[in-house]
């Protein structure tokens, strides 16, 4: 982006939004609603603050339907506190059972990663290890991540998860 040497972005889970989901209103949100983007600017020499920050809290498809914030920092605080390629977030599913949908369930998974690069290599790798194990089994054809059973991912044997993560 013009005026723009470096940045990071965050995307942040509003309080409210996580709350009102895990005591299982099932809120319908929208994408303002769900999350904050927060960016880390480092300008350009000469580059105009109020002309980038908007043009960043404006752009679409990406920053527009957010609450932005925008904080202008030196390529010096860039780097020391925002040099990682780190990586987290939540995914929250709920649901009802019951004769009366008088059950609520929640579930919840919780990703915090150092590296996201390399955790989506560590994906990958899994899933090349299922394509293959699932192979040398005569099954073949488009798979999902759905369709993949997680014993197929991991490197240990049957056997090893049962004793292991069972």
């Amino acid at each position: 982006m013009k005026g723009v040497k470096n940045a990071k972005q965050y995307t942040v889970p509003i309080d409210s939004a996580l709350e009102a989901v895990r005591s299982g209103q099932n809120p319908e949100l929208t994408t303002r609603q769900k999350h904050l983007r927060e960016c880390y600017v480092v300008l350009e020499e000469g580059a105009d603050a109020a002309e980038v920050e908007n043009a960043i809290k404006t752009m679409p498809n990406y920053f527009a339907d957010y609450d932005t914030v925008v904080n202008f920092i030196s390529e010096e605080e860039l780097l020391t506190k925002h040099a990682g390629l780190a990586h987290g977030g939540f995914v929250i599913r709920s649901g009802k059972t019951g004769l009366e949908k008088e059950n609520n369930h929640i579930i919840e998974f919780n990703l915090k990663l150092d590296s996201n690069p390399e955790f989506t290599t560590a994906v990958l790798v899994a899933y090349a290890r299922a394509a293959y194990r699932l192979n040398k089994e005569g099954n073949n054809g488009c798979k999902t991540v759905f369709d993949i059973a997680p014993a197929y991912l991991c490197a240990c044997d049957g056997a090893e998860l049962r004793a292991h993560l069972l």
